[in-house]
């Protein structure tokens, strides 16, 4: 009996190598996995490697049945070639063994009937048959893959449920490992983890704000950004960190003329708390409560104002009509206002993705974080944005104005992360802070 090799990429691959040289009968005697490619021991991938032999055919006068009585299906479908019934001294092992392969002819998705009599039809051509068997074997061989999972992608699956990204963010980055990274990176979680990293922040969207800057300048007319968000997210707070920052002036950079409108009607004290902040900082306040009287101070003061800015009054997301309603008021900044929604670090998962759709209507251009220090878990908001390709433009970190609050940046996020080994230099050389992720204007 002489023992012959084959060698692929999975045990599919070894069996539609070997039926396409040998045919159908075969019998495997051991596999294992081993190791293919690469030069030097560099870029190998994990193979499996086939022992197997070619049992002899029997001829018609023979009195053992023939292998044609049964279908010549291969291992794993059996440990090994199909015997009669007269061989095993009746019938129930026959039907023990067409029931077992029927079991694992419906792992294919397909009716196990329909295969079998394929390789059953003597009419069938040799091709036909082939295109059978490798069709059950690849099937059943993905199934088998899928339950051998790397425990460094293990690892990276629990690393992002540690830091609450959603499932199906995880099951996409596993994905991706399991198709990008080899199997050398894999062993050396540190290097896996420096890709996951830079996965996650390719991930993250970031804000051109200066183009919206350069726009309105160049039009000569006041920037108008208007905050709405739920209530309880920071809004107020958040219009007089960016008052400060612009009308006070930043890191070199000159003042700004700033005006600040509240249309929060709802809310005790939010018209005092806007014109505390306001005096403070000797900047304008208005206060508005219908449509037509927006329209008009925005008309008025867009001209020799730098920006303005507009805070709402904030609602439940679940409440449409309130929504609509602020929606309805906002239509009365124009066109080009720009709509940002005020979203804190710590909502929930599921909350997150409420509210991210339920002021879809409104056409924000970009999410402003607030409470990032509240919380040590922020993979819920990255990849809560990052399904809805959502950027950020903003991230507060506290309640002191103007210092607790940042332009976005891909940096800030990525050292948020817990149990992540950070190597700074590297993330910083791939995502770099540069002018355009400051604050700026023209």
């Amino acid at each position: 009996m002489e023992i012959l090799v084959e060698q692929g990429v999975s045990r599919g691959d070894c069996v539609g190598r070997i039926t396409e040289k040998y045919g159908a009968w075969f019998h495997i005697l051991r596999e294992k996995k081993i190791r293919i490619g690469g030069f030097l021991g560099f870029g190998a991938r994990e193979g499996i490697e086939i022992e197997f032999y070619i049992p002899p055919l029997l001829n018609k006068n023979s009195q053992a049945e023939p292998y044609g009585t049964s279908p010549p299906l291969p291992f794993p479908f059996s440990g090994a070639p199909p015997v009669s019934p007269a061989r095993q001294g009746g019938d129930s092992s026959t039907l023990d063994f067409e029931g077992e392969k029927k079991k694992l002819l419906a792992a294919t998705g397909k009716d196990p009937e329909t295969l079998i009599n394929v390789v059953k039809n003597k009419d069938a051509s040799h091709q036909e048959i082939l295109d059978a068997l490798k069709e059950i074997h690849d099937k059943i061989d993905t199934g088998a893959a899928k339950q051998e999972t790397h425990p460094g992608i293990t690892r990276i699956a629990e690393l992002l449920a540690l830091n609450d990204f959603s499932q199906s963010y995880i099951d996409a980055m596993c994905e991706k490992a399991r198709k990008e990274l080899s199997l050398e990176t894999l062993n050396d979680f540190d290097a896996a983890q420096n890709r996951l990293l830079e996965w996650i922040g390719e991930s993250i969207k970031i804000y051109g704000e200066g183009d919206a800057a350069k726009k309105t300048a160049a039009r000569r007319e006041g920037r108008i950004m208007a905050l709405v968000g739920p209530t309880g997210v920071g809004k107020t707070t958040t219009i007089a960190k960016l008052a400060a920052i612009f009308g006070i002036g930043h890191e070199g950079r000159p003042p700004l003329s700033v005006r600040m409108i509240t249309i929060d009607a709802f809310r005790i004290g939010a018209r005092a708390q806007i014109e505390a902040y306001g005096n403070i900082m000797d900047f304008p306040v208005s206060y508005v409560d219908n449509r037509r009287d927006l329209r008009r101070e925005i008309a008025l003061f867009q001209e020799e104002t730098d920006l303005i800015l507009v805070d709402t009054f904030g609602k439940s997301p679940r409440d449409s009509a309130k929504l609509g309603e602020m929606k309805e008021f906002l239509d009365a900044c124009g066109s080009r206002a720009e709509i940002h929604l005020v979203l804190s670090a710590s909502t929930k998962t599921s909350d997150i993705e409420t509210i991210l759709r339920q002021f879809e209507p409104f056409n924000y251009r970009s999410v402003i974080l607030t409470k990032i220090d509240e919380t040590s878990r922020i993979g819920n908001v990255i990849s809560a944005l990052a399904e809805r390709g959502k950027p950020v433009s903003y991230i507060t970190d506290g309640q002191t104005v103007p210092h607790d609050i940042k332009k976005a940046n891909v940096i800030r996020f990525l050292i948020s992360l817990a149990e992540f080994k950070i190597d700074r230099n590297t993330i910083e050389k791939r995502f770099p802070v540069d002018e355009a992720d400051q604050f700026e204007w023209s």
